[in-house]
């Protein structure tokens, strides 16, 4: 079905770039392109540079950082809309990503006084955070 406000005749075949970011995978096409460059985009399987055209039915693989999103495209578009819309355009075939395991922060001893230099050190490491 396509969006409300895409024009009646939809174009035979779009740029890949162009229809991640038409579709919000991605916030400009430029990065859309720079993800084609570095090899992020894949298009039923195969790497593709971001001239390559898509048609409905093909399978798009995103890979960002952590997880791969899975795209069939439905719908064909160049302008941007909404993200109701957009995703109206496409079947998101992702797998569920697994949640994070929480380590949990260490607990001092009661009255075990001040962390030492190293034991901030330590617990800084824990939290992802830079020693200073």
């Amino acid at each position: 079905m396509p969006p409300s406000n895409a024009p009646a005749s939809s174009p035979s075949a779009v740029r890949i770039d162009s229809w991640l970011w038409a579709v919000r995978a991605f916030k400009t096409r430029s990065a859309a392109t720079a993800a084609c460059r570095a090899g992020h985009i894949r298009l039923n399987g195969n790497p593709v540079k971001a001239s390559q055209t898509v048609v409905p039915g093909d399978t798009i693989r995103v890979r960002q950082p952590g997880f791969e999103r899975i795209l069939e495209v439905h719908v064909l578009i160049v302008k941007r809309v909404g993200a109701e819309a957009a995703s109206r355009c496409y079947t998101d075939h992702t797998p569920e990503r697994p949640p994070a395991p929480f380590l949990g922060l260490p607990q001092r001893d009661r009255g075990a006084g001040r962390p030492t230099k190293k034991d901030r050190r330590e617990m800084e490491r824990l939290r992802g955070q830079q020693a200073e």
